[in-house]
Formats: C-alpha cells, structure tokens, sequence
C-alpha cells in the first residue's frame, strides 16, 4: 500500500496505561475492506415505499444486495430471531420490536449500498415459517414509538433475570426510560451455564484484541454494575492491565467461540490452570427478553402486555409500514441521529429535531453496535470542532469502521498492532473499541484520523512528516500518550532530522515508531511556532 494512501495514527500500546471507563446466537464475522468495496453499490438510491434494501453476507466475503417488502423482512428475521414454537403474543411482540429496529435502523450499512444486513451485527435473516408469516401479518405496520418516531429499541436471548441499561454494555449509550434495568421472572434466570478457559486460551484471546504480556497471571473481579453483571476485571501481567466485563465477553466470544461467555452475568474462579465461568443469562440483557417473552406468552399474556414490560412508557403505532418507508430526499440525514435514523424516512412530523449537516458514517462490530450513537456523535463533534481549527469546510461524508480484532485492523491497514488507526481510500480505520478506551486513547485516535481526512488532501505533495505531525498538533496531543506527566514530552534532539515516509509507515518497532512521532510532532510545531499557517509547513 502506497504512503499516499496510508497515514498511520501513531500510539503505543505499552506506553499507555489503562482507563476507566444480541443476540440468540452471536456469529462473528470480519469483511476485510475489498470485499466492502466489491459489495458496494450506489449509495441513496430511492425504494419502493415499505422496501428493505438487505445485504446477505456471502460466504466468500462481500455481500449480495436485495430488495424486499418491509412485512416479509420481519417474518424472515422473526425466524431467525425467535424461540421455536412460541406462542402467537411472543411471535407477534417480537415483530412489532423487529420492526422498530429496523425502521429506527434503516441505513445503517447505506456506507456498503444498503440498509441492513442479514448477521447478528443488524438482524439474522433465515427463511419464514407459517407462524412467523402470521405474525408479521397480524402486526403489519405497527411500531414502537418515542417522541413521533421509531424508538431504539434491542432484544437479547435472555436477560438472565434482570434486564439492563445501554450505557452498562455500550459505554456512552442513552439511557432512555423505555429501557431500564429491572427484575424479569419471564425467563426465570434461564439459561444457567458454565464454562472452563484455559489460561493460554484466555491470554490468546486477550492477545487479538490488543492487550500485551507474556503471560496472565490472575484474572480477577473487580467491580460489578447496578445489575449485578460483572463491570470491570483486573488481568495481571497484562497492558493495560483491566477490562471491562462486556469486553471481556467480547473478546473471548470473537477469537475462542460465544459459547463460553454467555453474558457478563456470571462468578469467576481459578481452577488449576483454568477459569470457570458460572453464570446466567445470554446476549446482553438490554431490551426485550426474547426467552422471557415466550414464557410470559404462555402464561396467557398478550402482546401488548409483553411489550409494556420490556418497553415501559413507549406507544405501539398502527401506522401504515409504508408511510413509514416512503423514498428519501435527495438532502443528507443529520448527522446527530445519523445513527439511528432510518436512510428513508419517516413522515415530517415524526422526524427528530435535528440540524441537518454532513455525515458521519460509522461501521462497528455487531456486539459494538449499541455504541453507534454514541461514536457518530464523538466523530460528529470532533469534526466540526477540527474544521474550524483549521479553517476548512467539513466534508460531506466521514466514514469510519471499527475492526473486530487488531488482526483484523491489521491485515485491512497493513499497519502493526500498535497503531490506533489508519486512512485507507479516505476511510478512517480502528482497532477494537475496546482496546482503544483500555488505552484511553479513543477520542485521540478519533481525531487524529478525522484531521488527516480534512487536511491530507491540500498537503499531499508535503512529507508525510508534515501531515503526521499536524495531525498529532491539532488532535492535542502533546506528548507520547502514557508518557508520564512529570517528565516533559519527548523533542528530537537539535540536530534530529524529520522522519521519513517509512519510519512513520512501516516501524520497526514500538520504540521507533514512537521516535518518529515525536519527531514529526516537533518538527513541525516548531514551523507553526514560527508564525507560519499548516498550509506553509514544507
């Protein structure tokens, strides 16, 4: 990959000490970037009022695009989605649920050509079935609504007895009222699991994702949440040196199998060279509890009545499905609800009140997808706060994706582990979330890509030097992130030379690469310094 295309968003994993900060059957999957770009096709292209636009993953990589009838879509995911055999409330709950997420969603893949897809990262499509044909039917056109549009809603597997808040699973995520942590006895604390990981099993699993250390001497409980779920885990011996319980179950679920760490509701304990998880609950217990549901359903209650459980306070609308999908504008959505409002959308009167403006398009993980609003929103505003710094009009569309695991961002980059994020064909690209808040960098590695999008292109005769270091000046950082405070931020030395293209893009190291950031930073503060604009740094 060429320099040009490529800038490397420079933080060192071991000078970084840490920060504090569903689905039925979760299977993970990592497209690398040329099966998106083979899959994508024309962005924003109008469809027929109450028509999905559904990318169904094809098994090489990329994604076959297709259109289907709004109704037929959600008796094909409520077949996917739901528990067999449930009784009609259950089924017709789930849809009416089914339904809000996707229309609250629409456009959430519009960066691939489409609007959702057919994995656990939006909603697992499956051929329909009778009953779920039915359901959808008798439901058709109903949905769950907040404030005269679709609310964002979620539903897990099982909530183990007590459903949770958003913002315990996906940190910076709303707490909206309508989804509250409370004692559930649908499910009944259904399923009880355990589960035995080796202690290299666990250091390989940690080690994909980012965390470094020869070896994990003690995984250990720290805290827990208002819910009892497990908040924080220390891991010594490894850096950063603590986890949160979510990502814990992330990262074990992406590299050894989602079976073993079924929820985060669980006990831990060392077994010779093992840990047992003991636990209950599967999924991430936001939302509706879909086990939890079936049972009530059998208990004689109706579908009205579940869903007042899960989503207390939210109205059921009898809204015609395709008054709810007519064509979209030729006007770009807000970028503040960018997240979570559909790509078509909804009648005027039930579109949030936000300020139109340029994009931010985010792509994550299916177990960060909770996250979603909450990035757009981080990104949205280092934007617009970066481009006035820097006097440049933002662009119309920023997109940004979040790998799975820093294999993953490193085989779609070409960049190390140790990075924390990298420009390919004007696409920022980061390593695991969760890696990247562990560190405390995720707001830095944010803009730091977001000023190499707004300046990269009016300085891509200069050295890459300059356009490294304006990105590290103007994203504040100041010194090497876990540097101490005490000591001043490295300089080069008098007679140091800037950096070159390959020490910034292909380091030998952490240590040298470390070097060359700062040297790229000194350089080229010591022109700004001089009075001179970052359009004249040569």
């Amino acid at each position: 990959m060429r320099p040009e295309t490529l800038a490397a968003l420079i933080v060192a994993a071991q000078f970084v000490s840490p920060a504090d900060t569903d689905d039925l059957s979760v299977r993970a999957r990592s497209v690398g970037v040329t099966a998106h770009a083979a899959a994508a096709v024309q962005v924003g292209v109008q469809v027929e009022p109450g028509t999905v636009r559904v990318g169904i993953l094809r098994p090489g990589g990329g994604y076959t695009v297709t259109s289907m009838p709004l109704e037929e879509y959600v008796g094909k995911v409520l077949s996917g989605e739901g528990v067999r055999q449930s009784q009609p409330a259950a089924l017709q709950a789930l849809a009416i649920t089914i339904r809000t997420f996707a229309l609250a969603n629409r456009g959430r893949h519009r960066a691939d050509g489409f609007d959702l897809c057919d994995q656990t990262h939006c909603q697992v499509v499956r051929p329909a079935t009778p009953p779920t044909e039915l359901a959808a039917r008798e439901t058709a056109g109903r949905v769950l609504m907040v404030a005269g549009a679709p609310a964002s809603v979620f539903y897990t597997a099982s909530c183990g007895g007590r459903t949770e808040i958003p913002s315990n699973v996906w940190p910076g995520a709303d707490d909206p009222s309508y989804l509250p942590t409370r004692e559930d006895d649908g499910c009944g604390g259904a399923p009880e699991w355990s589960a035995e990981i080796s202690e290299p099993d666990l250091l390989k699993a940690l080690r994909a994702s980012g965390f470094r250390g020869d070896r994990l001497k003690e995984l250990r409980v720290r805290s827990r949440n208002s819910s009892g779920r497990v908040a924080r885990l220390t891991l010594d011996g490894l850096r950063p040196g603590e986890i949160s319980g979510q990502d814990l179950r992330v990262v074990v679920g992406r590299t050894l199998g989602w079976q073993h760490i079924k929820s985060t509701m669980f006990d831990l304990r060392r077994v010779g060279g093992a840990y047992r998880f003991s636990g209950h609950g599967s999924g991430h217990g936001v939302g509706m509890c879909v086990i939890g549901a079936a049972r009530l359903a059998e208990r004689g209650q109706s579908a009205e009545q579940i869903l007042s459980r899960y989503f207390p306070g939210l109205d059921v609308s009898a809204a015609s499905a395709a008054r709810l999908t007519r064509a979209a504008p030729t006007a770009p959505p807000p970028a503040r609800g960018a997240a979570v409002l559909p790509a078509s959308p909804v009648p005027e009167s039930a579109v949030r009140a936000t300020a139109p403006g340029p994009e931010v398009l985010v792509s994550l993980p299916d177990e960060d997808e909770g996250e979603h609003e909450a990035i757009v929103r981080q990104a949205s505003v280092a934007r617009d706060e970066l481009a006035r710094a820097l006097g440049v009009t933002p662009p119309a569309r920023v997109s940004l994706r979040v790998h799975p695991t820093t294999e993953d961002y490193a085989q779609a980059t070409g960049q190390p582990w140790f990075t924390s994020g990298a420009i390919v064909n004007n696409e920022l690209h980061l390593p695991p979330l969760a890696v990247l808040r562990e560190r405390g960098v995720l707001d830095r590695a944010i803009r730091h890509g977001l000023v190499h999008v707004l300046i990269d292109a009016a300085l891509s005769k200069r050295p890459m030097w300059v356009r490294e270091g304006a990105a590290i000046y103007f994203a504040g950082e100041v010194r090497i992130p876990g540097e101490p405070v005490a000591r001043p931020p490295s300089r080069p030395e008098p007679r140091a030379s800037c950096p070159d293209a390959p020490e910034l893009l292909q380091p030998v190291s952490v240590g040298a690469l470390s070097n060359a950031w700062a040297r790229a930073r000194a350089c080229f503060a010591k022109q700004i310094q001089a009075g001179r604009g970052w359009r004249d740094v040569r």
